[in-house]
């Protein structure tokens, strides 16, 4: 089961990471508290640990600076928070894997996203595109209308990650909020959701 750290942005953080070796860390390039600098997530890949892939989160960003961001900061991924659509996918043409993030509704279902690799879940809200760090309704998902591979998210924690491990099968489980005490990542939480996942 592989595991992504999202909202990374310090040198500390770096360092938590480089300890517990998650499989993904995740750079947010879209307005937030989290939001950093292409060059900023550069320095930071610099002290990253072999073997750790990054992710860039961008919602609604025009293809120029998603390109950019991947150029700079040397992304592996680019994760896609927004309303882009098929088209809008398709004309990126990114240079690194595509991940497209589905806002699960209470009791809708999942759709299918042509030309990405992965597909995650998150909770839908009015006012944001993610990061709410709350769970949707596990138990009112409607039919999953997709084989590509799950990521689930969204109020995931050290507590009830495993539970959704079992709902959802999916190749890979997300984490911010969770993992922070005022508003920085927390290494005991790190440790504590990492050792969840992994010692089943």
């Amino acid at each position: 089961m592989e595991i992504k750290i999202c909202g990374i942005r310090r040198e500390e953080d770096i360092e938590i990471i480089n300890k517990y070796k998650p499989d993904y860390i995740g750079f947010i390039f879209a307005k937030s508290k989290r939001q950093i600098t292409p060059e900023k997530a550069a320095q930071l890949t610099e002290r990253l640990a072999a073997g750790i892939k990054t992710v860039g989160v961008f919602v609604n960003e025009s293809y120029d600076n998603i390109k950019r961001a991947v150029k700079i900061a040397g992304l592996d991924v680019v994760q896609l928070h927004g309303d882009e659509d098929e088209e809008y996918i398709r004309s990126l043409n990114a240079e690194c894997e595509l991940w497209k993030a589905v806002r699960v509704r209470d009791g809708a279902d999942i759709p299918d996203v042509k030309g990405v690799g992965r597909i995650l879940l998150d909770k839908y809200t009015d006012k944001e595109y993610g990061g709410s760090g709350t769970a949707f309704d596990w138990s009112s998902v409607g039919s999953i209308n997709t084989d590509k591979p799950l990521i689930l998210a969204g109020g995931l924690d050290e507590n009830n990650v495993r539970s959704g491990i079992k709902i959802f099968n999916p190749v890979c489980v997300d984490v911010s909020s969770s993992v922070e005490t005022d508003g920085f990542k927390d290494e005991e939480k790190i440790k504590n959701f990492i050792n969840a996942v992994r010692n089943d």
